[in-house]
């Protein structure tokens, strides 16, 4: 299985690249286009792109990297039926999650009396009509079928995720496919984590964060809508969240994974050599620039090596500044470090409050002339609660984590920070600037060791303990994707503890 989902990835990925080179235009919404810019996916995961269940023709409707679009279809829900919450406000007047939906559905659907509105992928809606629980419902009018309907959503990075240029929430929605390590069914108890933090963030917490770091913040999912069956338990499939849409059409933000990403259709990176038939760098693996002596460049790119919009925006800085690229380079890693690193061990340290900040869930904004200005973190699957910060939370917030399941023991939740914030999201932008030829991988290494540096120590130390333990460890425990997928594990099913597989590897910022 795992053999052919590589295959499908691969597949895949062809047929984007092939797309993109056809239909290079991408959105004039920034936020869009940048969501629509991760072509090639998680460059250590063995099936980034796998999408296991969709046909050819699916999969150009549905997927961002081939700029899909589409209308939602529409389902109605029986009031017995309806569950939902929101602490959605608006000029501080609460908005139930109903009147949203409606909102976004625009006129013309024909609503029984009483009936909710509930949004569908369409894929999902095709699958799910024909489970059982939800058959029942519609055979008993429970549910009632409205079609597709309303002007074309879009796919964001994560596919389920869908964007509308202008309207003031992104729809996140259950979608029964395999996409990497997992089916993408919202879980409830996602829901009630999403609306949860928005609330705990309300009793002050935000304003605390937001004095000490005013440019990061967290893309809220304050309301969802669901249905349970008539004996009360949730009927799986059918989870929507409702989540603000902080961004205008030329907010420049990107997620950090989109930036780094080579981009077919950016042209050749930097430091490629585009005349000899191989490329030249740091960061390619042992070997590999012997065995690219041999293979011409076009074999098995067709064309020069595509470069990535963090190589292009550097590359515009040096340039403008009369800099050089690997000081401008040190800059814009020290400037991310200031606007997207503290502020999440910020939160960590004052609240206990870790967040899962992988490059696909950092969102970073970038100023007019491309330096990083803010950072925003978003994914309501993405909080641990740490259990040793119990009794502050439940202060804050009475009654915290009940439905959320989120309260996870100190151990664990010092490994997946490490491991996402540290590992995957710095260490993974490190690795970009190295092996694009940016920067040199040892100095940014040197800067980072030194901010950490600051924050474990002295006047500006923080209460977490995060960056005494990355200096100090000789070792990191990393998750690995190829053994997660190898076993089979859904990363969305079972305790935090034994949801994927990690190892342990050696800690390059240790002396």
């Amino acid at each position: 299985r795992l053999v052919a989902d590589v295959a499908d990835s691969l597949h895949r990925i062809t047929t984007f690249i092939s797309h993109r080179r056809e239909h290079p235009t991408a959105s004039p919404d920034l936020f869009l286009a940048a969501e629509q810019a991760l072509v090639l996916g998680h460059p250590l995961h063995p099936t980034p792109k796998s999408r296991e269940g969709l046909t050819e023709a699916e999969a150009r409707l549905y997927s961002p990297e081939t700029l899909g679009s589409f209308p939602l279809h529409w389902m109605a829900v029986a009031p017995s039926l309806l569950a939902t919450d929101s602490s959605w406000t608006e000029r501080g007047r609460p908005v139930p999650a109903p009147r949203l939906a409606a909102r976004l559905a625009g006129p013309g659907l024909p609503l029984p009396d009483s009936y909710a509105l509930l949004p569908l992928h369409p894929w999902q809606a095709r699958e799910v009509r024909h489970r059982p629980d939800t058959a029942a419902l519609l055979a008993g009018g429970l549910l009632r079928e409205l079609g597709p309907h309303g002007t074309p959503w879009h796919p964001t990075s994560s596919v389920r995720t869908v964007h509308r240029s202008g309207a003031p929430a992104m729809l996140k929605l259950s979608l029964g496919l395999r996409i990497t390590n997992s089916r993408r069914e919202n879980l409830r108890k996602e829901l009630h984590r999403g609306v949860e933090v928005h609330r705990l963030l309300r009793t002050g917490l935000a304003r605390q964060w937001q004095a000490a770091h005013p440019d990061f913040d967290i893309v809220r999912d304050p309301a969802w809508l669901a249905v349970d069956g008539p004996d009360g338990e949730p009927v799986p499939g059918l989870d929507v969240v409702i989540r603000h849409n902080p961004f205008s059409p030329t907010d420049d933000v990107s997620c950090v994974a989109g930036l780094v990403s080579l981009c077919p259709g950016l042209g050749p990176s930097p430091g490629s050599d585009r005349g000899r038939g191989r490329t030249r760098g740091r960061g390619t693996g042992p070997g590999t620039p012997a065995l690219l002596e041999m293979v011409p460049d076009r074999s098995w790119t067709h064309g020069p090596v595509p470069r990535s919009r963090l190589a292009q925006v550097v590359t515009r800085l040096a340039q403008r500044t009369g800099r050089p690229r690997a000081a401008v380079a040190a800059e814009w890693f020290l400037r991310y470090l200031e606007h997207v690193v503290r502020p999440v061990l910020w939160l960590d340290g004052e609240a206990g409050v870790a967040l899962e900040a992988h490059q696909q869930n950092t969102l970073l904004l970038l100023d007019t002339d491309g330096w990083p200005r803010g950072g925003r973190h978003r994914d309501n699957q993405g909080y641990y609660f740490r259990e040793s910060r119990r009794a502050d939370l439940d202060a804050r917030l009475p009654g915290i984590g009940e439905r959320s399941d989120t309260f996870v023991c100190d151990d664990v939740t010092d490994e997946r920070l490490l491991y996402y914030l540290a590992v995957n999201n710095v260490f993974g932008l490190i690795g970009a600037f190295g092996s694009q030829e940016l920067a040199d991988e040892r100095l940014l290494l040197a800067a980072f060791r030194r901010f950490l540096g600051t924050l474990a120590s002295g006047p500006s130390r923080m209460r977490t303990s995060l960056p005494a333990q990355l200096l100090d460890s000789p070792v990191l425990r990393c998750k690995a994707n190829l053994l997660t997928r190898l076993h089979g594990l859904d990363e969305l099913v079972g305790p935090v503890e034994t949801q994927s597989v990690y190892v342990t590897i050696a800690n390059p910022l240790h002396a």
